[in-house]
């Protein structure tokens, strides 16, 4: 008789035990009875950007070099939870920095986009977070960020819009400034797949 260790029911999972009791679900089923422990797991991994300090992420991968021309990380894949309803938002993010005398560790800039897409977002501020994050360590001539996404918000409740994309963008220094530059970038993100 393989008997099974007794752990203990967190806060948190008897929190998600009461919620399946309040739709009107036992528990208790079979089905049921590992749920809370397993949504709790799931919570934790899926907002573990809280407990991860982005410029700590990009510490030690920052050099002098003088390249000044752009630099484009693109089609970058993420998945985050709209903190409105908690439900899934993913796609693609697109980043590009205009450096001035400091570049970064090219897998870094999809680290950052983990970071702030491990928590409970807005596209909108995610957006901005990313782009903020690397102006404010790189301090480059720019740095631009396009967010495309689907909202399981949007597609599984209210509008029921299944075909819907919705994109942020966020431009610094001469991303805003300069229309070319911000158009060569536009340019380099539309032709993803050439």
């Amino acid at each position: 008789m393989n008997a099974q260790p007794v752990v203990e029911e967190t806060r948190r999972e008897a929190l998600l035990r009461e919620l399946l009791r309040s739709l009107g679900e036992d528990p208790e089923r079979e089905g049921l009875l590992l749920t809370p422990r397993r949504v709790s797991r799931s919570l934790e991994f899926l907002t573990r950007g809280y407990g991860i300090d982005p410029h700590v992420v990009l510490n030690g991968a920052i050099f002098q070099e003088e390249y000044s021309e752009m630099v484009v990380v693109k089609d970058i894949d993420f998945f985050s939870m709209c903190e409105h309803h908690l439900l899934p938002f993913f796609g693609k993010v697109h980043v590009a920095y205009l450096p001035k005398g400091k570049i970064v560790g090219l897998s870094k800039i999809p680290r950052i986009v983990e970071v702030f897409s491990r928590r409970l977002q807005v596209q909108e501020r995610m957006t901005r977070q990313i782009a903020d994050t690397l102006f404010e360590a790189l301090n480059p001539d720019g740095v631009a960020v396009v967010i495309e996404a689907r909202h399981m918000c949007m597609m599984m409740r209210g509008v029921e819009k299944q075909n819907s994309i919705a994109t942020t963008s966020a431009m610094l220094g001469v991303f805003r400034e300069d229309m070319r530059t911000r158009q060569e970038f536009l340019h380099l993100i539309e032709n993803r797949h050439s």
